[in-house]
């Protein structure tokens, strides 16, 4: 009889204790005139941190009003996204994090600096 209360506290001691999920996250390049990935596919409802990275020769951004006006966030990633412009805006060699629960659609992108878009620097974000 003095094995079972033993081995209950066993059992529990060898429980994995699980923290919550930490959201996923997914890079986002700004090149010369390019978006790798030029089509970004996220999941709607689930948190996901989108990690900018500009490796271009000078600034670039990442503008989608419509898909970050649609997407749950707290201010201070409310804030990197410009708020109402939806922009996030890198100077050569920058990054940042942006972490945001997105809703469903097809959203477009582009940089809105002077001809890039002109010159293929458009993509789309698709959400399902």
């Amino acid at each position: 009889m003095r094995f079972v209360p033993l081995a209950i506290f066993a059992a529990v001691l060898s429980t994995p204790v699980t923290a919550a999920e930490a959201p996923a996250k997914v890079t986002v390049t700004m090149a010369n005139f390019s978006y790798a990935p030029a089509e970004l596919h996220l999941r709607a409802g689930e948190g996901v941190t989108i990690h900018f990275v500009n490796t271009g020769s000078g600034g670039h951004d990442f503008t989608a009003e419509t898909f970050f006006a649609a997407a749950t966030m707290d201010a201070a990633n409310r804030a990197r996204v410009g708020g109402a412009k939806g922009r996030v805006a890198l100077g050569k060699g920058d990054s940042v994090d942006v972490t945001l629960v997105p809703h469903a659609g097809t959203y477009d992108v582009h940089c809105s600096h002077f001809l890039h878009a002109t010159m293929g620097m458009t993509g789309k974000v698709v959400v399902d």
